[in-house]
Formats: C-alpha cells, sequence, structure tokens
C-alpha cells in the first residue's frame, strides 16, 4: 500500500517520469540529428523575426528605404557566416562546453570571463522570452481572438517547457525534433513555392498589406547624410537577432556523442547553412510580395479595423500570399510549424543557461545547487531559475516581442567579441610552441578566422549599443553589472569559507571536557529517551534543565521529577519575562565563558508529528532553540525526536501504544509504563 510518501511523490513522477541512475548518463548523449534541434532551434527560428524587425525599422521612414533590405540581410547572412565558422574553431579548442566563458577566462583572464558569463546568462532568459512571446505572435496571426489572452499563452507555453526539459535532454530532444524539422521543410517548401509562381509562372505573389501605404514618423521623413547612415545601421542591428543562439552548441559540445568536437562542427555547419538559406529565402519574399510591417497597427494607412485587429507577422503574410490567402491549408500548416519551433528555440537556453551555470557553480562564482543533477540527470535548479526570470520579463512587457526584442543581442555579441579575441589569443599561444608546418598553418588560419570574427562581432556590438540603447538596451547594460558583481560576491564568499575550513591545530584538539545539557519541559517520552542518550554518551557533566515560567508548573514538574526517581538532578533557572530561548542561551554561554575548552552538548527533546496541521497546534521552541544555539561557538545542538503514530508509516505504525520491537533492550523507554509490542 503507498504511503504519504509515496503519494507525495506521485505528482512529480508525473511531470518527470522515473529517475535516472547516475551511471546511465552517457546515454542522454545526442546523435547530430537530435543535437540540431536542441541547440539550433534558437538561430533556425530566428528567420520568422529577423527579416521582420529589419522591415519594421525601415517602415519608420515610410517606404522609401525598403530597398535597403536585401543589402543588409546579405550583411547580416556575411557575418553568420563568419561567426560559424569562428565557432568551429572554438568547438575544436575547447570540447568541455565552457564555450565563450571557459575561453574568456583561460585567455582574458576572470574579470572578462565574469563578464561573458553575465552577457549570456542575460540573453539566455531573453531568448526565452523572445522566443516565447515571438511565438505567440503567430498563433494569435492565425487567431485574431486570442490576442486578450497574450500573457496567459505565453507563461503557459514556458511551463510546459520546463516540464519537457526536466524529463531529460534525449526526451526533450524526441519532442522537439519533429516541429523543428517541419518548420525547415515548409519554410523550405514556401521559399520554393513563392519563388517559383514569381519567377516561372508569372504569377506574383502579392502580401495582404501590399496596398497598404505607411505615413513616416516624425523626424524620419528627410533622412539623408549621417542620419540615414545611422538608420541603416540600426536595421542591420535588429536583423543580427538571425544570429541568436549560434553559441549553443559551443557551450553544449559534452551533450554530443563521440567524436564530441566533430559531431558539434558539423552540426554548427549545418545549422549556419540552413538559418542563412531560409533568412534569406523568406527576406526575398517578403520584398517580392511587398509586405509592410510597422510598430503600430494604425500606422498603416488604409487598415480599417487597427484598433481591434492585430496586424499579421511578415511570416505569417508571406504565407498567405505564397499559398492562397489566410484560410489555406499552408498557411495553417507554416503558422502551426513557426509558432512551435519558436517556442521551442527557448530550448536553446533551457539546454544552454543550466550547462554555463553548472560551470559557473563548478568554479564557485554560482551557488552549488546549480551543479547538482536532478532525478532524469538534468540542472533542474538552473532549469526553474531561467524559467522564473523568463516569466519575470513576460509579464513586466506584457508578452510584447517589439519591446523585448529592443533588449535582445547585447549580451550575445558581448559574448561574441569576447570569445574571438580570446581565441586570437589562444592560437597565439599555440603558435609558439609548434614547430610542424603543416600545424602552424592550420593555427595560423584559425587565428585568421578568429581575428575576422572578432573584429566583425565587436563592430556590431557597437553599432547594437548605439542604436538600441534607448529602445531598452539600457536594461541589459544596466543588468549585466549587477550579475558581475553578485558572482564576484558569491566567489568571495566561497573563498572565505573555504579558507575558514581549513584543518589546523585547534580543529584538532579535544575539549577539556563534555558538559551535556538536556532540555526539559515534562515528564514525559521525549524527555527520558533524551535523558538516556545523553547518559549514553557518558559526558564529564550532565546537566537536566528547565525553565521556570510559571511556578505551578515548576512545582508540579520537580514533584514528577521525584516521583519517577530520575536519577539526574534538576536544574530550575528563572525567567522573570516567561522567556525560553534567552535564559537557555544565557545559561550555555556562562558555562563556556567558566571553560572556554569546555564542549557543551544540548539535547533537545521533540515530538514528531505527521501532519502539516498538527504542527500548527504545537509552538516550535525546540526550532527556535536550534536556531540560536547553532550560532554559540563550542555549543553542538542533538535534537532527539518521539516520532508519533501520525508520522510513521503504515506498515511500521505501532499497535496501540507499545513500544516498538528493541526499544526495552535498547534503554529507549520505560518498562514500568510500557509493555513490549507485540
Amino acid at each position: 500500500m503507498p504511503t504519504l510518501s509515496d503519494l507525495g511523490q506521485l505528482p512529480k513522477r508525473l511531470v518527470l517520469g522515473r529517475p535516472v541512475r547516475s551511471d546511465k548518463a552517457g546515454e542522454s548523449l545526442l546523435p547530430k540529428h537530435l543535437a540540431l534541434p536542441i541547440f539550433a532551434s534558437d538561430p533556425l527560428s530566428s528567420v520568422a523575426y529577423a527579416t521582420q524587425e529589419i522591415l519594421l525599422i525601415l517602415t519608420l521612414a515610410g517606404t522609401s528605404f525598403l530597398f535597403l533590405a536585401p543589402w543588409l540581410a546579405a550583411a547580416v547572412v556575411l557575418l553568420l557566416t563568419v561567426v560559424v565558422l569562428s565557432y568551429r574553431q572554438v568547438v575544436h579548442a575547447y570540447p568541455s562546453g565552457g564555450g565563450d566563458y571557459e575561453v574568456a577566462m583561460k585567455n582574458h583572464g576572470q574579470f572578462a570571463g565574469l563578464v561573458v558569463a553575465s552577457a549570456l546568462l542575460t540573453d539566455y532568459v531573453l531568448t526565452v522570452a523572445v522566443s516565447v512571446s515571438s511565438g505567440t505572435d503567430n498563433i494569435i496571426s492565425a487567431f485574431p481572438g486570442l490576442d486578450e489572452h497574450r500573457l496567459a499563452i505565453a507563461v503557459t507555453l514556458i511551463a510546459l517547457l520546463v516540464a519537457a526539459n526536466l524529463r531529460g535532454v534525449r526526451e526533450s530532444g524526441k519532442t522537439f525534433a519533429v516541429p523543428t524539422y517541419l518548420f525547415i521543410g515548409g519554410i523550405v517548401v514556401m521559399i520554393v513555392t513563392g519563388l517559383l509562381r514569381d519567377f516561372v509562372l508569372d504569377d506574383r505573389v502579392v502580401a495582404e498589406s501590399a496596398g497598404y501605404g505607411i505615413e513616416p514618423e516624425a523626424g524620419y521623413a528627410q533622412v539623408t547624410g549621417l542620419a540615414l547612415i545611422f538608420f541603416a545601421l540600426r536595421a542591420f542591428a535588429s536583423g543580427c537577432t538571425a544570429l541568436t543562439g549560434v553559441e549553443a552548441i559551443a557551450n553544449g559540445v559534452p551533450a554530443f556523442r563521440p567524436p564530441k568536437s566533430r559531431n558539434a562542427a558539423t552540426t554548427l555547419a549545418l545549422m549556419g547553412g540552413i538559418a542563412a538559406l531560409m533568412f534569406a529565402g523568406v527576406t526575398a519574399l517578403a520584398l517580392l510580395s511587398d509586405v509592410k510591417y510597422v510598430e503600430n497597427t494604425c500606422d498603416l494607412v488604409g487598415f480599417a479595423n487597427c484598433t481591434t485587429e492585430p496586424q499579421r507577422t511578415v511570416v505569417a503574410q508571406v504565407a498567405a500570399a505564397t499559398f492562397g490567402g489566410p484560410d489555406s491549408i499552408g498557411f495553417y500548416y507554416i503558422q502551426a510549424a513557426t509558432a512551435l519551433v519558436l517556442i521551442l528555440a527557448a530550448n536553446t537556453a533551457f539546454n544552454g543557461f543550466p550547462l554555463l551555470g553548472s560551470v559557473l557553480a563548478q568554479d564557485r562564482f554560482m551557488p552549488r545547487q546549480l551543479h547538482t543533477r536532478g532525478d532524469k540527470l538534468v540542472y533542474s535548479n538552473g532549469i526553474l531559475l531561467l524559467a522564473g526570470f523568463a516569466v519575470l520579463l513576460l509579464v513586466v512587457f506584457d508578452a510584447d516581442s517589439t519591446k523585448l526584442i529592443q533588449m535582445y543581442i547585447v549580451g550575445v555579441f558581448t559574448s561574441f567579441s569576447i570569445g574571438q579575441w580570446g581565441m586570437v589569443r589562444h592560437w597565439n599561444r599555440e603558435l609558439r610552441g609548434l614547430t610542424d608546418p603543416a600545424a602552424r598553418r592550420r593555427v595560423q588560419r584559425s587565428r585568421v578566422i578568429n581575428a575576422i570574427g572578432g573584429s566583425l562581432t565587436t563592430v556590431v556590438l557597437v553599432i547594437v549599443v548605439v542604436t538600441k540603447f534607448a529602445g531598452g538596451a539600457w536594461i541589459v547594460i544596466a543588468a549585466m553589472p549587477l550579475i558581475f558583481l553578485l558572482m564576484r560576491s558569491i566567489n568571495r564568499h566561497y573563498s572565505h569559507v573555504a579558507a575558514q575550513l581549513v584543518p589546523d591545530s585547534d580543529a584538532r584538539m579535544k575539549p577539556s571536557k563534555v558538559h551535556a545539557v538536556v532540555l526539559v519541559s515534562k515528564v514525559h517520552k521525549p524527555t527520558l529517551r533524551a535523558l538516556a542518550f545523553a547518559r549514553a554518551t557518558r559526558p564529564d557533566v550532565l546537566t537536566a534543565l528547565t525553565v521556570n515560567v510559571d511556578d505551578a508548573d515548576t512545582r508540579a514538574l520537580q514533584a514528577d521529577w521525584e516521583r519517577y526517581d530520575i536519577p539526574v538532578p534538576l536544574t530550575v533557572i528563572d525567567s522573570p519575562y516567561r522567556e525560553i530561548t534567552r535564559p537557555v542561551l544565557d545559561f550555555v554561554r556562562d558555562i563556556r565563558r567558566s571553560s572556554p575548552r569546555e564542549l557543551v552538548v544540548v539535547f533537545v527533546p521533540q515530538y514528531v508529528v505527521g501532519h502539516w496541521w498538527e504542527n500548527l497546534l504545537h509552538n516550535q521552541s525546540a526550532l527556535r532553540l536550534r536556531t540560536r544555539l547553532q550560532f554559540q561557538p563550542g555549543v553542538m545542538i542533538t535534537s532527539v525526536p518521539w516520532q508519533l503514530e501520525s508520522s510513521l508509516d503504515r506498515g511500521t505504525k505501532l499497535d496501540g501504544s507499545g513500544p516498538a520491537p528493541g526499544d526495552l533492550r535498547r534503554g529507549l523507554t520505560d518498562e514500568v509504563e510500557q509493555t513490549p509490542y507485540g
């Protein structure tokens, strides 16, 4: 028959399944076909909003600067290619899974390493918030009536992601593989169909917003000179959201099957090629179909229902134009696949954040709980922490992807830049010890790749900070130093603790004598058990101590003490203000003050109940005493529990009030009052 403990575990088992043995960790390693959707779903899914972000900025000036979109998209694809090539070098050089954090720590030092860590942690949280809110946008594009439930939908989706990830990485991979591949297939079919219709069948695809006009916002009507350059760079910075998540594979190399580095590098190359192809194709179709997308729907001239009907996303408009309208099967397929992969793209962060948190915890920069694996061999605490911060962002910004994206990619390009320049230092150090010409050429080639990557990502970081600062990037720029200082503080705490715990002569010194103090409130079974235990330890001095808060109760206690002929004198200390904790503390301090080398062992009797509501019926004086006593040097606290029937499992409950087998023989009960069990 299941016990209360078993029933308490039931909800956990329904969500997580059966626990996994530690020696089964190798079975969680990923083949490439599962690693791709797990680690690359973020950059692959970013094609759903990267093009949209470029158009969103360009349409601030109306339609006159949409001609810049192809050039900006080409620049994003070039940057993506360089970054992918750069991270292939990281994967081979640092296969332990630290990614940019490990590169920065080993090549730039602790300061740079913690800057990278703070950047990545903030970016992982934003990845979840942006991906889920953008996925919610695509759900609403298919079903506009759900717009008023936007936040509730987004939070529910994060809860489902948490449950899936807590079940374990392989099971998450299987969950995410199908939607990711369906999304890739759907986008490729959409691109091919749209291009065939436009260039081969001469059947031009036209978006539903193609006939709308756009009124330029104030200050954007005449953009020339330096203002035009800044405007174009701002649109480019928004398009760079297509690069988010590229670093996740470098952080997750340990999760790959052997050979880990080669498999991770291959997966990285596949991810880069597929993401570039889809991003370029979606951008081309959006421009061919004349998609209009604005921040405020009512800026679309001619959109009659702008106050009640949200505008569809760029991908939704392209799908409707390609497949024959918003009621076509192709449209609903693309919307379902896009929404699903955007929601699941947050899984990149749910894999990267816990892994990075584990590495930081191992290095003593984060709480050690983040290095602990849960029942399913995943870092459960990291998953829950990430989900909590992501939900907080969704609530604060009402799951608005446009506002959230303004804070995005600052952390990404911070880690990109520091990591790539760290790799340049790594290759410089490698070259000093190499004499083989072929090996030197290979290292020099890698150094050039990382130098180019570092240069480009540094330039983009400056562009992102300058162009997005006022729009919300300042929040991330302010949060990163706070996380940095928090990690430094945690590290100092662990260092101080470690220094204080180093064995010395004082720790080895035996106490001059042991003084046992048994706290007494009444003459009952818990008290008698505590006295028996204390006597069994053979202390040099044994004191039974009670606090007099009521004269009548104290006299009754003394009478019971004599009636039961307890062979330990009862010491009574007065408490004129009816306190219990402070007089006991003063008594213990007096013992320590008179003999500093004397060890004081305080035995605290207590009875254990089985239901939470039973605890409400009893005072918690034992808990308060233990809490205060633990701060006293030279004092040990020994809890002596007496389990009441309600606290025992059904299979071990005592028959009536009799003791358990062996209690009488071990001296744990009174032979006069009780009879042997059974």
